[in-house]
């Protein structure tokens, strides 16, 4: 069964989608078989994947109220090779919408339970913010990636997504935990990335991940061509760094099996 981690941090700009993409696609080149959930208005992992937004005849938001199932609005992502289930501006209207359905914390649980036997992971790319959405994404979620730059005020905002990951852990999702902390556009020449990275390590220990994902020209690009970095330029940094990313997730979960079957 899939393990379902959460992209999230309440702060934007710290590469939650990029991570989410380029995740995804290292993963599958480890033939790994993954769903990328776009739950962002903004749709930016949906044309960051090589789909049209725009022309979707079923989105996450149909899922999410109910008009259709999750089979029905998939997507197949060419160059990443990962199956998608894409967003679009409407998705900004479930907000509202989910205010007035049942169990309307865990429609995204619920759409996901019948196909989790098919994947061997689900990513689901947060809004930068504690909305209706994102609760529904930590509800559905195993575990949660955290990307943050190593900078001070997201040391400041990591304080506040943590305790709402525990308020949602004790009332939502007992089974929810911080899967890891992922240094993103990090640049080893500045005293204060060191600084903060001896914080975050003292602070949360193995939770942090060993790989680090550098500032990268081709990373920044990769999008713009609906493609995720690995197809892009696969001899790029980012590639390489999120190809390690994969392959320590995977060596953490093979780890923990272990760990649970002793």
């Amino acid at each position: 069964m899939a393990r379902v981690f959460a992209i999230a941090n309440q702060k934007g700009g710290v590469a939650k989608t990029t991570t989410c993409i380029n995740l995804a696609a290292s993963l599958v080149a480890t033939r790994r078989r993954v769903l990328l959930v776009d739950l962002d208005p903004q749709g930016n992992a949906t044309t960051g994947s090589g789909v049209d937004k725009l022309n979707l005849n079923y989105s996450i938001y149909d899922v999410l109220i109910g008009e259709c199932s999750l089979v029905d609005a998939m997507q197949y992502s060419e160059h990443g090779g990962y199956q998608l289930l894409p967003a679009n501006r409407d998705l900004t209207a479930a907000e509202v919408a989910l205010l007035n359905l049942p169990a309307k914390e865990n429609r995204l649980r619920e759409a996901l339970a019948p196909v989790r036997e098919n994947y061997d992971y689900i990513l689901i790319d947060c809004p930068p913010s504690l909305s209706m959405l994102t609760i529904n994404a930590l509800t559905a979620a195993d575990g949660v990636i955290i990307p943050m730059q190593c900078e001070y005020y997201a040391l400041e905002g990591l304080s506040d997504l943590v305790n709402s990951i525990q308020r949602i852990a004790q009332v939502l999702n007992p089974s929810l935990t911080i899967e890891g902390l992922l240094r993103t556009m990090y640049d080893p020449r500045s005293s204060l990335t060191s600084d903060v990275s001896a914080q975050l390590k003292a602070h949360f220990g193995d939770k942090l991940y060993d790989t680090v994902i550098p500032r990268n020209v081709r990373l920044a690009e990769a999008p713009s061509h609906g493609m995720p970095a690995l197809v892009y330029d696969k001899q790029s940094k980012g590639a390489m760094a999120y190809l390690a990313l994969a392959g320590e997730l995977s060596r953490r979960q093979r780890k923990a099996a272990r760990g649970a079957l002793a």
